[in-house]
């Protein structure tokens, strides 16, 4: 792990005559709400707002708005993580229908993983100088690919192929389409960009996969109606896309950014451990459910039905929105720390209800959980992010989401080679002192005297 200068990159300097918005008083971020740090206003430090005209110069094709452009990049986002959730239900249909073993299954859901997290290693920086807007669109193309292959699944390896494009598709757009976001936010509400961003994607998988749960349940086609459906949505967004406006100007070095390195800005690396703990603990906790839903769907509800093992799958994460905006006015720190305070309880109460074998109480004190993981999640991220410039937000994303899916994931592998060995009650259990371990972490982390030279606005 190396740190890294936060103007590491700088971005050409605009002509004030294109650009006549130069001389106001800065803005505050619209990501976070925080005020600009102190000093004369350089390329690197200088915010992005709804009032600063997206491609300055206005030259060339007339381009969406800039609410507009917030709009079809964050839905594009949303989208591209439904995406990657709706192959979950269908699984045991595969199992059943095609003879596509669980142990195959195992190997997709890895694959799919560490695609995801290959992507951000190796392309998590690269829309910091070939702009935002090619990445966002490729990572939409990726998606629709991937649904379009999923359409024809017969055998493990067009499984494995789609899994990969989607899994591509999520590590680039968590970067670029995430920055994206960031960069189009408008000022109010201040804690819009970093709920969309945080708990954004982790909401949206298992909310793609009810829908496909429903569809493959109730309606026609149930293996391709809803692959069809996204890929149809995508490509509207696709087709936005190319006529948004840019917010990340060309800029020398992409070669170099496609070397594999976690990014962290100087005097961020306490925020990044605290926050990245934090994601440990909430996403670990939402692999145990999408792993285990199935199980714990049979031996608890004594049922497979898809939208049962869907909804048991989302109840942990469903209300994560809600939690973020919920707490976006406290300080981005405070927030963090009441929410792995909640999150450590509610996983506590989840283990006693899976005890006691008690369905209804597991669900409902999941969902209450996902209350807290939106508060961790969308905490952390704005904390870090409070005083990132633009040219370091789509490496910290790398690095945030790179820690999510690999707590996601690491766990995943663990529990999935001991299941002969431990019940699912045992390996709950090994989750509860996992999500305990890592939330200590980030409070720890929080507790440190701030770096030598930190702005206090970053300061708890």
């Amino acid at each position: 792990m190396t740190t890294q200068p936060s103007n590491e990159t700088s971005c050409p300097v605009l002509d004030p005559a294109e650009n006549p918005s130069r001389d106001r008083d800065e803005p505050a971020n619209p990501a976070t709400g925080a005020t600009p740090l102190p000093g004369p206003e350089t390329p690197s430090n200088r915010a992005p707002s709804a009032e600063l005209p997206f491609e300055a110069t206005h030259r060339g094709p007339r381009r969406l708005p800039s609410m507009a452009t917030f709009a079809v990049v964050s839905t594009s986002l949303i989208l591209i993580f439904m995406a990657s959730g709706t192959p979950v239900p269908l699984y045991n249909t595969y199992r059943v229908t095609n003879g596509i073993t669980d142990a195959g299954l195992a190997i997709t859901t890895v694959t799919y993983l560490t695609t995801t997290a290959l992507s951000l290693l190796l392309l998590g920086r690269l829309s910091d100088h070939i702009g935002r807007r090619p990445m966002a669109i490729g990572a939409v193309i990726a998606a629709i690919a991937g649904c379009l292959v999923l359409t024809q699944v017969e055998t493990l390896p067009v499984l494995m192929t789609g899994r990969v494009l989607q899994g591509l598709a999520c590590g680039v757009a968590s970067a670029a389409l995430g920055s994206y976001v960031i960069d189009t936010a408008p000022a109010r509400p201040t804690w819009l960009a970093a709920v969309l961003t945080s708990v954004g994607p982790s909401t949206a998988i298992p909310v793609g996969a009810l829908i496909s749960g429903i569809l493959a349940e109730h309606g026609p086609a149930p293996r391709t109606l809803v692959y069809l459906l996204l890929a149809a949505a995508l490509t509207v967004c696709g087709v936005l896309l190319v006529v948004c406006a840019e917010t990340m100007p060309r800029t020398p070095g992409a070669m170099a950014s496609l070397r594999p390195r976690v990014h962290i800005p100087a005097g961020q690396a306490r925020l990044v451990l605290a926050a990245g703990a934090g994601l440990v603990a909430t996403w670990s906790l939402a692999g145990f459910y999408q792993a285990f839903a199935p199980a714990l769907t049979a031996d608890r509800l004594g049922t497979d039905n898809a939208i049962a093992i869907a909804a048991v799958f989302s109840s942990v994460v469903v209300l994560g929105p809600v939690g973020g905006s919920l707490t976006g006015r406290l300080r981005a720190t405070t927030a963090l720390r009441i929410g792995l305070i909640g999150f450590v309880i509610a996983t506590a109460v989840i283990l006693a209800t899976l005890h006691a074998r008690v369905i209804v109480p597991f669900l409902i004190v999941s969902v209450l959980a996902s209350l807290c993981q939106g508060t961790v999640n969308t905490g952390g991220m704005r904390a870090v992010l409070d005083h990132a410039t633009p040219i370091d937000r789509a490496g910290l994303l790398s690095t945030l989401y790179l820690i999510s899916y690999g707590g996601a994931a690491l766990p995943g592998l663990i529990a999935g080679s001991v299941t002969s060995v431990f019940d699912i009650d045992q390996i709950a259990t090994g989750y509860g002192i996992l999500v305990l371990t890592a939330s200590l972490v980030a409070i720890l982390a929080l507790r440190r005297p701030p770096t030598p030279g930190m702005h206090p606005r970053q300061r708890d």
